[in-house]
């Protein structure tokens, strides 16, 4: 029987939740819920000047939008420092680690003699193989003893076999000289105790891989399986930064994008199921595997996010996305909706959700329901309010007073009125959504009326006309 699958995502709480760092997050999540297994979640929060409880929410809260649920409890790098401290400790004990006295300025010497003879700078030790007994008693950093010949192959599932000269490795320390263990100790001990079968990671990381290895190989743990994914670019090839737009995942919530459309949109960003572009959390759950991610970054394109956006709220269940629209309103610092307001949206849902990429998008569009009278025309809509307008709109009203109120109905009174007129139904749809709508571009005016109903239609119409 195969172990189960085990993965985490590790972020350091120093800001807020990146969105190759939701990407990450999602591709473990993905890769763990497909296999039923376990995802994990570290807050690698040992940097205590930088680490913050604010940045720890925020990590929190984004990947709480973006759907991704962990299984048990956060846990604390930091908390762990002990356990950590332990590992070394035993290394120390077995001579897989050693006790070193050299000061810094003794290091910086070493480096620049070694410049100038145009030898290696990484730094060899003359404590790595001192008797004990020649110790003195000052303070001290404890390193691990890293192989000196040979090479070390990081088996990777993205990148394939990378391979490194043991040479280029130096003997990384694993305690500092307070005692406090470094932070690439306390990855692999944290990861090995969790009991993470597949690290998948940015390739930013993939030269740690190698340093990481000398701790599994001296405690003589099984390396979990390697997974370096390359990094997110933006449209011009360059490593996504603030010039390229929002870099937080909440951003993208206070900006009114659904999060199943973020969730398809960053699975879809490196990683390829045939041609599929449009998926959801099933499928992706089911097709996920580390052999579609590609060795080149991707591109965050915000094109093609809104149009997987616009599909996924097409698709939603009206009472659904209401829910997430709410929780925009929230997120975004905006006021709720009333509960007039609520159940008219509901109502309207059905028309106003087609073809909005955004939910301010989607709002804009259901302003008729949203606002109330007396409707102030913007000035757009006022010019299609003009005198003749106003008298056809007064003359209309009574023909509306008693027709049955359905669609079919509607444009069968409308359209009379407007051959009744001498013109025809475009001139008459003019007035008809500046006095509903108080706009220009509204949605389908048949539709706004039967959202509306006979009484509120009647009521904006009078007030127009008059």
């Amino acid at each position: 029987m195969s172990q189960p699958v085990v993965t985490r995502f590790a972020p350091s709480p120093t800001g807020f939740l990146h969105i190759g760092g939701a990407r990450t997050a999602l591709f473990n999540w993905l890769f763990a819920r497909g296999r039923g297994g376990k995802f994990l979640l570290r807050i690698e929060d040992t940097d205590r000047a930088r680490s913050t409880p604010e940045a720890t929410q925020a990590i929190l809260d984004g990947m709480a939008w973006l759907g991704l649920d962990h299984d048990g409890e956060v846990i604390s790098q930091f908390a762990r420092a002990d356990r950590h401290a332990e590992v070394a400790n035993r290394l120390l004990a077995e001579g897989k680690a050693y006790k070193c006295f050299a000061t810094q300025d003794e290091i910086a010497a070493f480096r620049e003699a070694a410049k100038a003879e145009g030898r290696s700078t990484l730094y060899q030790s003359p404590w790595r193989d001192a008797d004990p007994d020649t110790h003195p008693d000052m303070p001290h950093v404890v390193r691990i003893k890293a192989p000196r010949d040979g090479e070390t192959v990081i088996r990777d599932a993205v990148q394939g076999d990378v391979t490194i000269r043991n040479s280029q490795l130096d003997d990384m320390v694993l305690l500092r000289g307070d005692g406090t263990p470094v932070y690439m100790l306390a990855v692999v001990v944290d990861d090995h105790d969790m009991g993470v079968t597949h690290v998948i990671r940015g390739d930013d990381h993939l030269n740690n891989a190698a340093r990481q290895m000398m701790i599994y190989g001296a405690m003589g743990w099984n390396v979990p399986t390697w997974a370096h994914i390359p990094l997110i670019h933006g449209p011009d090839g360059k490593k996504l930064s603030k010039r390229h737009g929002a870099l937080g995942a909440q951003e993208y919530q206070v900006m009114g994008y659904p999060a199943a459309g973020m969730r398809n949109y960053l699975t879809r960003l490196g990683w390829s199921h045939g041609d599929d572009e449009f998926f959801d959390d099933a499928q992706a759950k089911e097709w996920f595997d580390l052999n579609g991610i590609g060795k080149s970054p991707a591109r965050f394109d915000l094109k093609k996010l809104e149009n997987l956006c616009g599909q996924h709220m097409a698709g939603m269940d009206d009472a659904a996305l209401q829910q997430e629209i709410s929780a925009f309103l929230t997120a975004a610092g905006q006021p709720a909706l009333k509960q007039s307001q609520a159940e008219g949206l509901l109502a309207a849902m059905p028309f106003v959700k087609e073809r909005s990429k955004t939910f301010p998008e989607l709002l804009d569009k259901a302003h008729f329901i949203l606002t109330g009278r007396p409707i102030t025309p913007d000035d757009k809509a006022s010019k299609a309010l003009d005198t003749v307008s106003r008298g056809m709109l007064s003359q209309l009203t009574p023909h509306l007073q008693t027709v049955t109120w359905d669609r079919n109905s509607l444009e069968a009174v409308l359209n009379d009125f407007a051959v009744d007129q001498g013109t025809k139904f475009g001139k008459l749809a003019g007035p008809l959504r500046a006095a509903l709508a108080g706009r220009a571009v509204t949605p389908s005016v048949f539709d706004m009326m039967l959202v509306l109903g006979r009484k509120e239609t009647l009521a904006r119409l009078t007030d127009a006309a008059a």
